[in-house]
């Protein structure tokens, strides 16, 4: 079994209720972004949604990559006095706001944005100085 290995361009804050890292625009930025996440959840007690923010941050990860050639951030919060929710946002360069569309059962790709919206409590775009966000919230069991 070969070892895991990625570049990170920076891990912002990872203590307490927030944990931010940045990603090159490069395919082992999925991977590692999930393991990341994982990590982290795993930190707090939280492996119950561990699994599906894994899923999802890949899927949102992924469509960064497809469409930016800059750093992508990947951040995880817990709001303050809301134990029952996990704030997940991941961010890149491009202005343009992703758009949901309804894939083909033959098309290879094109659900990541349809599995957030159905797995996740609410989720959204919002605009960056330099880019934007796609976050999304869910559901932490008490």
């Amino acid at each position: 079994m070969g070892s895991l290995s990625w570049e990170v361009i920076g891990v912002i804050d990872t203590e307490g209720d927030c944990a931010e890292w940045t990603f090159p625009a490069d395919p082992t930025a999925v991977r590692a972004a999930r393991s990341v996440v994982r990590g982290q959840l795993n930190g707090w007690a939280l492996e119950s949604v561990s699994d599906i923010t894994a899923l999802l941050v890949s899927e949102l990860v992924t469509n960064a990559l497809r469409h930016a050639t800059g750093p992508i951030g990947v951040r995880l919060v817990r709001p303050a006095g809301l134990s029952d929710v996990l704030l997940v946002e991941v961010s890149d360069p491009i202005p343009d706001p992703p758009r949901e569309r309804a894939a083909r059962p033959e098309d290879e790709s094109g659900r990541g944005l349809q599995l957030v919206a159905s797995s996740s409590r609410r989720w959204g775009t919002r605009p960056g100085e330099s880019g934007k966000t796609v976050w999304f919230e869910l559901a932490v069991p008490g």
